[in-house]
């Protein structure tokens, strides 16, 4: 296929999706047309404190997240490095995390209410 079709398959698309969103009719409600829609209320105190359990939950989540990307390399691993290596390392890291994880829910950290 050529370029010029890519192109023109693209713009017809897009062209397509564009007049499909302008053209629908939306019966917007209360909720979609209040400048808040995360839930607070827009009225009450700006400096509302916020339960650290969030805080701990949300840090969790990218710890757990970002630990993640260090298992990603593991099928290159195994091609480049002897497999037992790469093995041992990638138990390691998975026990790590799982004892990390154990001790988070015995301390209670993961309980949202108290």
């Amino acid at each position: 296929m050529n370029l010029i079709a890519l192109l023109m398959i693209s713009l017809s698309v897009a062209t397509l999706l564009y007049m499909i969103n302008t053209y629908m009719v939306t019966k917007p409600d209360i909720n979609k047309l209040s400048p808040y829609e995360c839930g607070f209320d827009p009225l009450g105190d700006a400096r509302s404190p916020i339960s650290i359990q969030f805080f701990l939950v949300a840090i969790l989540f990218i710890l757990f997240d970002l630990e993640i990307i260090l298992l990603l390399p593991i099928p290159w691993s195994m091609n480049t490095n002897p497999p037992t290596t790469t093995i041992t390392l990638t138990m390691m890291l998975l026990i790590l995390l799982t004892l990390g994880l154990a001790y988070e829910w015995y301390q209670g950290g993961l309980e949202w209410a108290d």
